[in-house]
């Protein structure tokens, strides 16, 4: 997949924007705090739904405007889509394709992107739910209707555990509170099939990861990835891990754990168990990363996270290779590391790389250049006659009665131990 041309209104700083990308190496070059990685991010929404900044849609939003709006050109194969989205500050978001009204969580199945950015190491690093978020991200390109089901068990995550604070606050204890067990059956049905998909996930994950950290680090160090799932009976930090169980299985030990659970769940006003508890597991030279590896051994694993994400999207994807956009990466590692990524990513269809300081950028990758500078783009290429794609006006898109994506079943709930 290619991204032609890229046109924002009201998105972050800019109040309109037009950028045309090239097939192969692009490099935004432009101090900090300028509008390089808001660019980056509005193409990775198309792809995923969400940002890998903000855990809401508000803040893409330009101050004091109601809306934005993104719209790219794809070249998908042979074909040529018109993708196109209204970001709301409030309400449902609202897409077309080709100028048709479409649901939003459609524009995956055209848009594929990988993102390596310095926020990487934080899946690596931080806590539990930066680690959902990468996985179910990639799930959404994956499978797309995957952005459906963590909307809904979010939905219904957020209900039964009003729920279960409401029951908190009125002193109902036991099995006095029925209707708990109506959104059991809801939450054990749409969380056994978000375990599931991310248990294949890592499992087809495994050798990608193990392959690329090899040719980014230069040394075998044996990573692992696993799925420490609450619904087994344990917390994550024990290390129950599940990696095979099938979906009916999930399902029986779901609502087993939900049952244990109960008496403290009605105490605590939460919900203790389900994949919005559940933790990715991450090893080199068999320890956790988090605490063990070194600052290096951190960011060969968060690369590698991502390179085995753009192998497995290629290999599955007819549409053709993912478009890679490496944002402020290179200002973050050493020569070496600078130079492996560089060539472990030349080869990919389109590479987009954000900089602050042009020397930081690989000769492999410094091609196509265009210059950002307080949300003014000016390209390199003289006389460029690029123009923007024909598209709908922005107050034309109309509603298509779909609730606004966030990032997945992260609510604000809190995690054991983090």
């Amino acid at each position: 997949m290619i991204v032609e041309h890229l046109s924002l209104v009201d998105f972050r700083n800019y109040a309109t924007a037009e950028l045309a990308l090239l097939p192969g190496p692009n490099v935004l070059v432009g101090r900090n705090g300028q509008g390089k990685t808001n660019l980056a991010e509005a193409v990775v929404f198309l792809a995923t739904l969400g940002s890998h900044r903000v855990s809401s849609d508000a803040p893409m939003v330009r101050d004091g405007q109601e809306y934005a709006v993104i719209r790219a050109r794809l070249s998908v194969g042979e074909r040529k889509v018109l993708a196109e989205v209204q970001i709301n500050r409030q309400g449902s978001n609202k897409a077309r394709i080709n100028g048709s009204p479409s649901k939003t969580h459609e524009l995956p199945r055209y848009a594929h992107v990988v993102l390596f950015a310095p926020e990487d190491l934080q899946i690596v690093r931080g806590d539990p739910s930066s680690r959902r978020r990468f996985a179910d991200q990639l799930l959404i390109q994956r499978t797309p209707r995957m952005a459906g089901v963590l909307g809904d068990y979010d939905r219904v995550l957020k209900q039964r555990t009003a729920l279960l604070k409401s029951a908190r606050a009125r002193g109902i204890r036991g099995e006095a509170l029925a209707t708990l067990d109506v959104w059991n059956d809801k939450l054990v049905a749409l969380g056994s099939e978000i375990i599931d998909q991310r248990l294949r996930l890592a499992t087809d994950l495994q050798q990608p990861l193990a392959d690329a950290y090899t040719a980014i680090a230069g040394a075998d160090h044996s990573p692992q990835i696993e799925w420490a799932l609450s619904v087994r009976g344990g917390d994550p930090e024990e290390g129950e891990v599940g990696s095979s169980d099938s979906r009916g299985e999930i399902a029986e030990m779901f609502r087993a754990a939900l049952e244990a659970k109960r008496t403290q769940e009605l105490d605590r006003g939460l919900t203790l168990v389900g994949p919005h508890r559940d933790d990715l597991l991450l090893r080199v030279r068999s320890l956790p990363v988090k605490g063990y590896a070194s600052h290096g051994e951190s960011w060969s694993v968060a690369l590698a996270l991502r390179l085995a994400s753009a192998e497995l999207l290629r290999a599955e994807s007819p549409a053709g290779d993912p478009v890679l956009i490496l944002d402020d990466v290179f200002a973050e590692l050493d020569a070496d590391r600078r130079q492996r990524l560089a060539g472990l990513t030349v080869g990919y269809e389109q590479v987009v790389v954000t900089a602050a300081v042009e020397e930081d950028i690989p000769e492999a990758l410094h091609r196509h250049v265009v210059r950002i500078d307080a949300g003014t783009i000016t390209d390199d290429r003289a006389g460029s006659d690029e123009t923007a794609p024909e598209s709908t006006p922005e107050s034309t898109l109309e509603s298509n009665n779909e609730s606004s994506t966030d990032n997945g079943p992260d609510n604000g709930e809190e995690d054991d131990g983090e």
